[in-house]
């Protein structure tokens, strides 16, 4: 069985973590009851961007946010079982925007919305290229010195990237959050996996099922359905449970990022943890994901 846990900062996070991007149901009780669902399945850190809601159906920029601060105002003391990571710099109609007083602005704004006082965990949602990475650290450093954020890290950057804005800043990033999933093998090749065994980075997976389409069968190699369904019969769990231990087997230990917004989905999906994959098992997802032999 793989270590339950990763440490972000001075908090324990599960392997497996609740995305809100499709948070845009409009009844509370309902996101209140799924958000609870997942932190009681130990899906405790709780991802959030204030760019969700702007699609997926949601009411507009920010829509997320204001349903999860609705969530914690409901349900007391839920603030207090989760960590609570939020991400900015995507600006409508620019499109990205990672300015000291952008950033700055943006993370307060998320504080307004989600009703809390300091988030845990803050990303930078996608690296704007016409910002220096100093003027990034100097958000950074500005609001974690006024007790804002207390983690940095940063989401759909590079390895170059990534290392440019840890130069200037006196403390070390504590995630990268790319995507990564059976059907997006990317940072296996691209240095952002050996960046996290280097340094520490906890990588967030995001998309995992690849937009729910690993439980579809939809726009992926049949090859790799059917050694997914293989393992599903030897494991006894679902397809949905195989393809998120195939992301938190990598040995930079991520945390796979779950969006369904279906209790049993949840449940489903929390049984990746107990998922044993040989070298082996790894290897033929590759193999039948890429539809390559490897030498």
């Amino acid at each position: 069985m793989m270590e339950p846990t990763r440490v972000i900062g001075s908090d324990e996070v599960g392997r497996v973590a609740f995305g809100c991007w499709r948070m845009t149901d409009p009844d509370v009780e309902f996101n209140a009851n799924l958000v609870e669902r997942a932190v009681e399945l130990g899906m405790n850190l709780i991802d959030q961007a204030d760019v969700y809601g702007f699609d997926w159906g949601g009411a507009g920029f920010g829509a997320c946010e204001e349903m999860l601060g609705r969530v914690f105002a409901a349900r007391r003391g839920l603030r207090e079982r989760v960590v609570l990571a939020s991400k900015g710099g995507i600006r409508p109609g620019i499109p990205y925007d990672s300015s000291a007083a952008y950033l700055t602005a943006a993370c307060e704004a998320s504080l307004s919305r989600l009703g809390v006082d300091v988030i845990d965990l803050y990303q930078i949602h996608r690296p704007d290229s016409f910002t220096h990475p100093a003027e990034v650290a100097e958000a950074m450093i500005s609001l974690r010195s006024r007790g804002l954020v207390r983690e940095f890290g940063v989401s759909n950057h590079t390895v170059s990237q990534t290392r440019a804005l840890q130069t200037h800043l006196p403390f070390p990033l504590a995630t990268t959050q790319p995507q990564y999933s059976v059907a997006h093998l990317d940072p296996l090749y691209d240095g952002t996996l050996d960046l996290c065994n280097e340094s520490g980075l906890v990588p967030l997976a995001w998309s995992p099922l690849a937009g729910g389409r690993v439980m579809r069968a939809e726009g992926l190699r049949k090859e790799v359905i059917e050694v997914l369904d293989e393992l599903t019969v030897r494991e006894g769990v679902g397809r949905d449970a195989i393809a998120v231990a195939f992301v938190l087997h990598h040995p930079s230990r991520p945390v796979a990022i779950v969006g369904t917004q279906n209790v049993a989905h949840l449940e489903s999906v929390a049984a990746a943890v107990n998922v044993n994959l040989s070298r082996a098992d790894l290897y033929r997802i590759i193999e039948a994901s890429t539809g390559e032999r490897l030498p």
